[in-house]
């Protein structure tokens, strides 16, 4: 919720869908890095592996493609994997 108002321009909180979701994800067991993993592999998925723009994973996930990109590594994840 804070990242939310920190990001949010004007006087309107946007708040990610992805950033909502995650709540219902507490009492998983999942470690923070295994719910990191997942969102951003579905957001991949449903982006065909496209990092940038408008329609792509980043912007899906509330995130700078610079940032994704980033922690694609770490977590295991090719994105080229993704792409038709």
């Amino acid at each position: 919720m804070e990242r939310s108002v920190i990001l949010t321009p004007g006087t309107v909180l946007q708040v990610p869908l992805s950033e909502l979701l995650t709540s219902a994800a507490k009492g998983s067991g999942k470690t923070l890095r295994e719910r990191e993993r997942e969102r951003i592999l579905q957001a991949l998925r449903e982006c065909n592996g496209k990092m940038g723009g408008p329609e792509g994973a980043a912007a899906r996930l509330g995130l700078k493609r610079t940032t994704l990109q980033s922690r694609l590594g770490p977590l295991g994840i090719d994105p080229s994997n993704f792409r038709d």
